[in-house]
């Protein structure tokens, strides 16, 4: 049905572009644009995951503090950086003409699983499923302060106006079920640890850029009804509302006949989900069914709505009914100051729900094909911000080096995966480039991320942009 609809679209475009007679040059163009949209879908790798599920760390988490132990630093307490190890590389206004003096991690690190790969002891929960997880050490990027870090991470590109990752998953593999969205987000209402220096998020972190519009990302709110108008009005049934349907239907079909714009069949398609999800969005998210050791296992928040538990919850219900990509935001970890109280707060909120999410998806045979990804926007300086105590410091912005994890589809376990070196501030061994984690969530779902594009403006965009990305084989089993 998805192949239809979108064969239907590109030559409902291209009699659009015809009727406004642009002559045999604009036939030749529409003909490529019909083929361009046949080779999206065109074979690429063997799929080692269905569906994904990004937890996104808004503020970006310190590395040196959870993930990229570096005990010989505490010997180097309050000295500053070599010059040798920074080289003159961009920093914030925020450190601008100050001394960059080292602030080893106050938190201790264990060995986990049978890997013994390094966790910060503010993740305990996650160290219990080490085995199924990879710690990537040597992720980087291009920005350096947020919100161009967030719409690089979430669009492939710094400048707004990009597709988002789960609307290029949406466009270039379509739904696996009709009564629900192929990309939902869900955003944490609070966070326990950080309550300043919280950027906005916005939607077109999950947009659809240029893109068809139904393939954005529908955000589940966390008071009343999950999904805007889901309720029907009062004195309005599901009678009456299927009849009102049907009339607006007939109607904008016979405005699509006479101008051929494929918003139009968007807008069609769109209402007729909105109309399926009155009753699929009450059943997804009622977790009153869910057993109590369920409950137990994502922790004691999962009967607040809008905390991270809860969502985590609500994302494996919905990779349990087939929703494509299932994207999650928790803001609060932008610690310039008084890190070593607000990290862990942030632990809190996220380490044992996103272990109980790995523990449930796998006891249910579902890990193995539903790929997790954890990550912020960038790193965090080793030099400290605001007082510079052992106990008490800050951490500025740092895109050369930062770590995430990933787990399922495909994926192996138990390992780390890079290297950077003594001061956590450049990658010395594998680096994984921002570009590079995107070729590879796309790869482990069969899409070639050089041949997922969408002409628009003269060009045949991509998710992983003009600049060489590489799939990370060396994490994948």
């Amino acid at each position: 049905m998805h192949e239809i609809l979108d064969q239907y679209n590109a030559l409902q475009a291209r009699r659009q572009f015809l009727a406004a007679g642009f002559g045999l040059g604009a036939t030749a163009m529409a003909a490529l644009m019909v083929q361009n949209g046949r080779a999206v879908r065109a074979a690429g790798p063997p799929p080692a995951a269905k569906r994904v599920i990004f937890l996104f760390m808004a503020g970006a988490p310190s590395q040196l503090d959870l993930f990229d132990y570096k005990p010989d630093l505490e010997a180097r307490f309050g000295e500053a950086l070599p010059k040798s190890v920074s080289m003159g590389q961009r920093v914030t206004a925020m450190t601008r003409g100050s001394e960059q003096l080292v602030a080893p991690s106050m938190f201790e690190f264990r060995r986990a699983g049978q890997g013994g790969v390094y966790w910060s002891t503010l993740l305990p929960h996650l160290a219990e499923v080490a085995d199924d997880v990879c710690v990537v050490k040597s992720l980087h990027t291009n920005a350096i302060n947020h919100d161009p870090g967030k719409t690089f991470l979430c669009t492939g590109a710094e400048i707004p106006g990009k597709p988002s990752i789960g609307a290029w998953l949406s466009y270039g593999l379509g739904s696996m079920n009709r009564e629900l969205p192929d990309f939902v987000v869900l955003t944490s209402a609070y966070w326990t640890g950080g309550t300043r220096n919280v950027q906005g998020l916005y939607s077109r972190l999950w947009g659809s850029g240029f893109l068809p519009t139904r393939h954005q990302g529908v955000a589940f709110q966390t008071a009343g009804d999950p999904v805007l108008f889901l309720s029907n009005p009062k004195g309005v049934d599901a009678e009456v509302r299927r009849r009102m349907l049907d009339t607006l239907g007939e109607v904008n079909r016979k405005h699509q006949a006479e101008i051929g714009d494929p918003e139009i069949q968007t807008t069609i398609s769109q209402q007729e989900l909105a109309f399926r999800m009155q009753r699929s969005v009450p059943e997804l998210t009622d977790l009153s069914e869910e057993p109590q050791e369920i409950l137990d296992l994502y922790g004691p928040e999962v009967q607040k709505s809008g905390s991270f538990a809860r969502n985590c919850l609500l994302a494996r219900r919905m990779v349990e009914r087939d929703v494509r990509f299932v994207q999650l935001f928790h803001r609060g970890w932008d610690h310039h100051s008084i890190l070593p109280k607000q990290l862990p707060g942030q632990c809190f909120d996220v380490d044992q729900p996103s272990a109980a999410l790995i523990t449930d998806l796998k006891q249910r045979g579902l890990l193995e094909d539903t790929l997790i990804v954890f990550a912020g926007e960038f790193g965090r300086t080793v030099y400290g911000q605001g007082q510079l105590k052992r106990d008490d410091y800050g951490r500025d912005h740092h895109p050369r080096c930062f770590s995430g994890w990933l787990a399922g589809g495909g994926v192996k376990g138990g390992i780390s995966y890079g290297e950077t070196d003594d001061f956590s501030y450049n990658v010395v061994q594998d680096p994984v480039h921002v570009r590079d984690l995107h070729a590879t969530i796309l790869h482990q779902l069969g899409i070639d991320h050089e041949r997922l594009t969408f002409p628009f403006q003269g060009l045949d965009h991509k998710l992983t942009g003009v600049e060489k990305a590489y799939v990370v084989r060396g994490i994948l089993t």
